[in-house]
């Protein structure tokens, strides 16, 4: 059965539990059969609950991609539930869905999301427009919103010049903040464009941005750190591949850790430095 606890964790939630850890790391738990260590057998959960227990110290926050447990069936769907409430209370659970449709089957996103799942967060298109997105705003829950994203096809759209000299992804941002507010809106900007994450945040000096595209993908971190950090944090940096997959060997948990810990020794300065931190 999924998480059931009513706890709000909304953005003074989340301020503390980057106080409280000294860390703004996300965990993807983008789980690929293919590349899971032989040692564990083809055990999705059991390798997801390996990782969870080592990390947990180390993030504040995890994100499982709804793709690689959908691809499943209905054995992907019973994990995904399972995994989510293994994380549960102590982290703040992003569902990495990507919706975004028709309202009333934006509203149905949601329940599933929300009421069955109990995540705290999820991923939306804002493609479709307003109705489509704000069926996702729910009281204690956060919508976060594609803005500019890391794979390398965001150029064919995201970057678009308006005739009103904005990038299109900065009307995504303007808009799309007016459904919400800071305290139940993010941001996903992607982590190879730290030029742009310091013109967002200059933007929007409250809001939350997730970073994806740490890691394998190659963001700079100390550049991501100095666009984007702000008092509160202000960022969620997502890590999956380099930590889940450190080791294919049986000390993979422990190389997960490992490398997380890498990740937020070069954090740490920053956000010590931004927050104040003792």
């Amino acid at each position: 059965m999924p998480c059931m606890s009513d706890l709000r964790k909304d953005k003074s939630f989340l301020t503390s539990l980057i106080r409280e850890r000294k860390s703004v790391l996300t965990i993807g738990l983008d789980v690929d059969p293919t590349k899971l260590p032989a040692v564990i057998n083809g055990d999705i959960l059991a390798f997801n609950k390996a990782i969870i227990d080592a990390t947990r110290s180390t993030c504040i926050a995890y994100k499982p991609n709804f793709a690689f447990y959908e691809s499943l069936g209905g054995e992907g769907w019973r994990i995904l539930e399972e995994t989510i409430n293994y994380i549960g209370d102590s982290h703040f659970i992003i569902a990495d869905a990507k919706r975004g449709d028709i309202g009333n089957t934006s509203a149905m996103y949601a329940r599933a999301v929300f009421d069955q799942l109990h995540c705290d967060a999820i991923t939306v298109n804002p493609y479709m427009g307003e109705d489509c997105v704000t069926p996702f705003y729910q009281e204690g829950k956060w919508v976060i919103v594609l803005a500019l994203t890391s794979n390398h096809g965001s150029s064919d759209f995201q970057q678009i010049t308006l005739p009103s000299g904005q990038k299109l992804y900065q009307k995504v941002m303007k808009t799309t903040s007016t459904w919400g507010h800071a305290g139940n809106t993010m941001f996903v900007i992607g982590a190879t464009h730290p030029a742009d994450i310091a013109e967002c945040r200059n933007a929007f000096p409250e809001h939350f941005f997730l970073i994806p595209g740490v890691g394998a993908q190659g963001g700079d971190l100390e550049a991501i750190c100095k666009a984007g950090l702000n008092e509160d944090g202000g960022l969620l940096i997502n890590a999956s591949r380099s930590i889940l997959y450190a080791s294919k060997d049986s000390d993979y948990a422990e190389r997960a850790f490992d490398e997380a810990q890498a990740i937020n020794k070069i954090i740490l300065p920053h956000l010590s430095q931004r927050m104040n931190l003792s």
